[in-house]
C-alpha cells in the first residue's frame, strides 16, 4: 500500500463503519439444470461482497474447522472486506444449508439445514469494530440480534433482516427488537406473516407502528417497496431473461448489502438516499443470480455495476 492509499492510514479504519453479523456457510444448491455442493454461502458472505463495491465492510460471524480455505480466499478477493471478526472454531462444524429450486426458479425447497456453530455462543465483537456506525443484523434469532446491537451505542443506524421461522417461534422477541432498530428488510410473505396483511403497503405501515423508521419489502421478480414515515417508493426488479437466472441464492442478502453499502458511503439515511440505495441493491442482486455462490460478484467491476444502473434508470424513466 502506498502512502496515498487510505488503507495505510487511520482514515481506512474510520471509514470501516459498516458491519454485518449473520452466517458464513457451506451451501449445496440444486437447480433444474445444475447442482453444486460445498460452495461458499451464508448471509454475511453475500452481504459483504455486495457492500464492498461501495465501502469497507466488517464481518462478525463464526465458522468451524471444516470451513474450506478456498472459501476464505474467495472472500479475500474483495479488497474492502475485513475478516478480523470472523472466528474460526476448529472443534466445531460450519453452518450448512441445502436447497432445491423448482422449474420456475421462484420457489425452492430446503433439503437440509445444519446449524452447527450457530447452536453455540455467538462470536465476540472485536474491540476495533465498536466504532462501527452502520449495523446490519442479518438473519439470526432476534434475542441474539438485540444483544449484538448493545455493542454499538454510538451507531448511526441499524437495520435488521428476519425470516418466517423467527416470526413463528420468536414473535414477541422480534417485536421488541423492532422498537430498537431503524429499519427492517423482509420479503412480502414474511411481511404478511408478521402483520396479517396481504397488501404489502398496508403490511409495511403496520410494521412502522412497531418502531422502525423505514421498512423495505422485497417482492422477488416484482421488485421492492419502501415505506418511510409518510413517504412511499416502489422499484421494479432489474429486467432479466429467465435463461440468465442461474442461482437465486443470496440475491436478498446481496440486495441488502448494496443498499447498506450505498447508505454507509453517503452517510445519509433520508428518504431520497434510501430510494437510491434500493436501486443499487437491485443492481447488485441482478448480478448475483447470474452464477452460483459469489462467482459472479468476484468477477464484477464497478464499471459493470454503473453501466447496469444507467440501463436500469433508462428502463424506469417516466415522462411528465
Amino acid at each position: 500500500m502506498g502512502e496515498d492509499d487510505p488503507r495505510s492510514t487511520n482514515l481506512y479504519t474510520a471509514l470501516m463503519s459498516l458491519l454485518v453479523t449473520g452466517t458464513v456457510g457451506i451451501d449445496t444448491v440444486q437447480t433444474p439444470t445444475q447442482e453444486v455442493t460445498g460452495v461458499l454461502g451464508g448471509s454475511c458472505s453475500y452481504f459483504a461482497a455486495a457492500a464492498s463495491f461501495f465501502c469497507p465492510v466488517r464481518i462478525v460471524a463464526a465458522v468451524g474447522g471444516d470451513w474450506p480455505s478456498e472459501h476464505r480466499s474467495m472472500i479475500e478477493q474483495f479488497d474492502n472486506i475485513c475478516l478480523e471478526g470472523l472466528e474460526h472454531r476448529s472443534q466445531s462444524s460450519t453452518f450448512a444449508w441445502g436447497g432445491k429450486y423448482l422449474d420456475n426458479m421462484n420457489e425452492r425447497e430446503t433439503l437440509f439445514t445444519d446449524l452447527n456453530v450457530l447452536e453455540e455462543d455467538p462470536p465476540p465483537v472485536p474491540e476495533s469494530y465498536r466504532d462501527s456506525r452502520y449495523i446490519f443484523l442479518a438473519n439470526t434469532h432476534p434475542t441474539e440480534q438485540k444483544a449484538f446491537l448493545e455493542n454499538f451505542p454510538n451507531r448511526a443506524i441499524s437495520v435488521v433482516d428476519t425470516m418466517n421461522l423467527w416470526i413463528n417461534i420468536a414473535h414477541d422477541e422480534l417485536i421488541e427488537l423492532l422498537r430498537l432498530v431503524d429499519g427492517i428488510v423482509l420479503n412480502d410473505s414474511e411481511a404478511e406473516m408478521l402483520t396479517g396483511s396481504r397488501n404489502a403497503v398496508t403490511a409495511a405501515e403496520k410494521i412502522l407502528d412497531f418502531g422502525p423508521k423505514f421498512v423495505v419489502v422485497k417482492k422477488g421478480e416484482h421488485g421492492c417497496l419502501l415505506r418511510h414515515h409518510n413517504d412511499l417508493a416502489v422499484l421494479p426488479a432489474y429486467p432479466a431473461e429467465q435463461t440468465q437466472v442461474i442461482d437465486p441464492t443470496g440475491a436478498g442478502d446481496s440486495f441488502a448489502g448494496g443498499m447498506m453499502g450505498y447508505l454507509a458511503a453517503q452517510d445519509r439515511v433520508d428518504f431520497t438516499s434510501l430510494q437510491t440505495a434500493l436501486a443499487w441493491g437491485t443492481i447488485i442482486a441482478s448480478f448475483t443470480i447470474e452464477s452460483f455462490s459469489l462467482d459472479r460478484l468476484s468477477n464484477l467491476t464497478r464499471g459493470n455495476i454503473d453501466e447496469r444502473m444507467v440501463n436500469f434508470q433508462t428502463a424506469c424513466r417516466v415522462g411528465a
